[in-house]
């Protein structure tokens, strides 16, 4: 599958429970992990992280450390995994824990606090735990329905944009989401309809939605790649779902490489229906190079790594001197009022939640 794409829209793919195999890859010129006179710091990841060869090379220019990747699947996997490895961690930074999942990650104390340098450039709402400074706010992006254009130009029919429109019998057996218990994106939009709808009302919604046809299916690559009608993906595999749960960054990707740029992307996205994701880093526990470890989360709010992930990672900047490129600014969604929950909301509720939406939709 196109690469860009993927990278578009899995920065917090699916969060299965499964544990797998860690993979460690070198970067920075690393060989095998092991960088001159034993200077590597080690960064635990999910699958979906990456960097540019020279953004790593200026890290270690700087530093005079050379970063050693180790991923651990999707962003769920990752997060368990360093869960259960706590006592001997498998490096000196974690990146990829989201507010969906923070509360799992700090409440079993995998992380050493530490006050990165930067943050006086980073917005308060992304800071989720300055109090203690157990992780750093890295990234942030929307999970939103997006929608194929060419759909409803043919069918003469306005795409929805809030999740009201969702339930209306215009745009009945429309619309795929991801399983909220197996999924990133599906448990995202589960938590948008709590905040939206509140504490009851978000299954009274759910509700209505089944009655409306939506589809569930277990993670995102599915949903997009293979159901929604409106990705290069989902037209090779003849997808017949116009609207789907995915990424305010999904329609950048759809065009980039694309010669000449169309006018706009095939894809839109329906930005009442978002709820704001942060990813975090945070200094292991543990590990053994913590002075590596402190200076890798320092850089991960320069300047020069925040304006490298949208075209890699396809995530926005912390930094509010962080610049976005073009084809952001051009095709990207505007979220300017994302839902949200405080993490300790999500922590109190999340795993009820779950199964009150598994007993529900999935029955």
């Amino acid at each position: 599958m196109n690469t860009s794409l993927r990278r578009a829209v899995v920065a917090t793919a699916v969060a299965a429970l499964g544990l797998p195999a860690l993979a460690a890859c070198g970067g920075s010129g690393d060989k095998g992990g092991e960088a001159s006179g034993g200077k590597t710091v080690t960064l635990v990841s999910h699958d979906s992280f990456v960097a540019s060869d020279s953004v790593l090379q200026e890290f270690t220019k700087q530093t005079g450390y050379k970063v050693k990747v180790v991923k651990g699947g999707d962003a769920g996997q990752a997060v368990n995994q360093a869960i259960l490895s706590k006592s001997h961690p498998q490096g000196d930074v974690f990146f990829g824990v989201d507010n969906t999942l923070l509360s799992r990650a700090l409440d079993n104390g995998i992380f050493t606090p530490y006050e990165a340098k930067g943050l006086d450039r980073v917005a308060k709402e992304f800071q989720a735990d300055a109090a203690q400074h157990r992780v750093t706010p890295v990234d942030t992006g929307e999970i939103c329905v997006n929608y194929d254009r060419a759909y409803f130009a043919d069918h003469k029919l306005d795409p929805p944009k809030t999740f009201d429109d969702l339930i209306k019998p215009e745009y009945k057996n429309l619309l795929v989401t991801e399983n909220a218990a197996t999924s990133s994106p599906g448990l995202a939009f589960q938590l948008a309809t709590a905040a939206k709808y509140g504490d009851n009302g978000w299954k009274d919604y759910w509700t209505k939605l089944k009655a409306n046809g939506v589809e569930v299916v277990d993670g995102w690559e599915q949903a997009y790649n293979e159901r929604f009608s409106g990705s290069a993906g989902g037209k090779k595999a003849k997808g017949d779902k116009p609207l789907v749960v995915s990424y305010a960054s999904s329609p950048p990707a759809e065009v980039v490489g694309a010669k000449p740029l169309p006018k706009e992307g095939p894809t839109g996205v329906a930005t009442g229906t978002c709820f704001r994701q942060t990813e975090f880093a945070g200094l292991l526990k543990g590990a053994k190079n913590t002075e590596g470890g402190k200076a890798l989360v320092d850089f991960m709010l320069s300047r020069t790594f925040q304006e490298d992930m949208p075209l890699q990672m396809y995530v926005k900047p912390v930094s509010q001197d962080a610049k976005l490129p073009e084809v952001f600014t051009r095709y990207g969604a505007q979220v300017t009022d994302p839902q949200t929950l405080a993490p300790e909301k999500i922590a109190k509720n999340r795993d009820q939640w779950v199964k009150e939406w598994s007993s529900l939709v999935l029955k």
